[in-house]
C-alpha cells in the first residue's frame, strides 16, 4: 500500500498527458486538462514530464499515506493542508507514512494536479495511465477515485536532489476578464463577418455546463452563413464550436474524436492552462493571433520548463 482515499473529493482522476494515437478508433485522447501545470508538478519532484498525477476538481480528496513520499501540488490552490497545517503549492514537500493530505476548498482557480516522486503504480492502457470514464478505460480502475480505494507507489523516494530550489510561484492569477489567444479556423468561412466580430469582441461567461469532455459559454449570439451543421470531422483539444444556436462550446480533454459543427477558431496550446481553471460565472474574451504566434508561445513554455528541469537537477 501506499496511498488510501479517505475522502475522494469533487472528482479525482488520474491523468497523464494523454492516449495519443487512438482517435482514428474513437478513443478519446483524455489526458490532463492542463498539462504545463501537471508537467511543472512532474518536474518539482523529478519525475518525466509524461508521468500520471492526480487532477483533482474543486473540493480535493484526502489521501492518507502509507509510505513515506515526495509531492508537489500545482495548478489552482484548493487549499492543501497536511496533518492540518497548511502547505506551499509549487513545492517539493516531503510527506511521511501516516500522514494525511487533505484540500480545505478552492481558493484560486477550480484543478490541482498531485504528482508523487516515482510515479504511481497504474498500469498503461494504450500506451498511457490516463482515465476516460465514459469509456471506463485506463487510470484506476476506468473511474474517478472513490472512498477506500488503494494506489501503490512504483518508486518512492523520500529524499529529492536540491530539495530546496524545487519550488516556485504560483502561475494562476485570478482575473474578472480572461483573455484565451485563438487562431480562427477551421470552419470560420462559415461565419458571417458580424458573426466573426461578434466572437472577438463580446465578452462570453464560462456556464455551469463545464466538465472534462466540454465548456458551454453563454453570451452574443454568433452569427452563421448558414447554419452550424457541417459533415462530422476531427476536433482537437480547444476546438471551439458554435452549433446553429450560435452559442459557443470549447471541446476540452474527453471531447468525442469527431464531431458535426462548425468550429470558429481553436484555443491555442499555451493557454489551455487558463481553460483548466475557469470556472461557472468567470468571464472571457477571446483575441486573434496567427499560428506562427501559437508556435512561438507553445515554444517558449516548452523551453521554459526545460531550464526549469535543468536548474532542479
Amino acid at each position: 500500500m501506499s496511498i488510501t482515499v479517505l475522502n475522494p473529493g469533487l472528482l479525482t482522476t488520474v491523468q497523464d498527458l494523454g492516449r495519443v494515437g487512438y482517435q482514428q478508433f474513437g478513443v478519446s485522447v483524455s489526458g490532463v486538462m492542463d498539462p504545463r501545470a501537471a508537467t511543472l508538478a512532474n518536474i518539482l519532484v523529478g519525475n518525466p514530464d509524461g508521468e500520471a498525477v492526480l487532477e483533482c476538481t474543486m473540493m480535493g480528496p484526502h489521501l492518507q499515506f502509507d509510505q513515506a513520499n515526495c509531492i508537489a501540488i500545482t495548478g489552482g490552490d484548493l487549499g492543501p493542508t497536511l496533518d492540518g497545517q497548511p502547505i506551499a503549492n509549487y513545492r517539493a514537500i516531503k510527506v511521511e507514512a501516516g500522514q494525511v493530505l487533505r484540500f480545505t476548498a478552492p481558493k484560486t482557480g477550480c484543478r490541482a494536479f498531485i504528482a508523487f516522486a516515482g510515479g504511481l503504480d497504474i498500469p498503461e492502457v494504450m500506451g498511457s495511465r490516463s482515465t476516460y470514464m465514459k469509456a471506463k478505460i485506463g487510470g484506476f480502475q476506468g473511474r474517478k477515485l472513490e472512498k477506500g480505494d488503494v494506489i501503490g507507489f512504483r518508486a518512492p523516494q523520500t529524499e529529492l536532489k536540491n530539495m530546496p530550489v524545487r519550488a516556485m510561484a504560483p502561475e494562476f492569477v485570478p482575473r474578472p476578464l480572461y483573455t484565451v489567444r485563438v487562431v480562427l479556423g477551421p470552419q470560420d468561412d462559415y461565419f458571417t463577418q458580424e458573426g466573426i466580430d461578434t466572437f472577438l469582441n463580446e465578452v462570453y461567461t464560462v456556464t455551469p455546463e463545464f466538465d472534462r469532455m466540454g465548456c458551454r459559454l453563454e453570451g452574443a449570439v454568433i452569427q452563421h452563413k448558414d447554419g452550424g451543421d457541417i459533415i462530422s470531422d476531427g476536433i482537437a483539444f480547444g476546438a471551439i464550436q458554435v452549433p446553429s444556436a450560435g452559442k459557443p462550446i470549447v471541446m476540452l480533454c474527453d471531447r468525442q474524436t469527431t464531431g458535426g459543427y462548425t468550429k470558429i477558431a481553436n484555443v491555442i496550446s499555451a493557454d489551455f492552462r487558463i481553460l483548466a481553471q475557469l470556472k461557472a460565472g468567470d468571464k472571457v474574451h477571446f483575441e486573434k493571433v496567427s499560428v506562427q504566434t501559437a508556435q512561438d508561445a507553445l515554444l517558449t513554455q516548452r523551453k521554459a520548463l526545460g531550464f526549469l528541469r535543468t536548474v532542479m537537477n
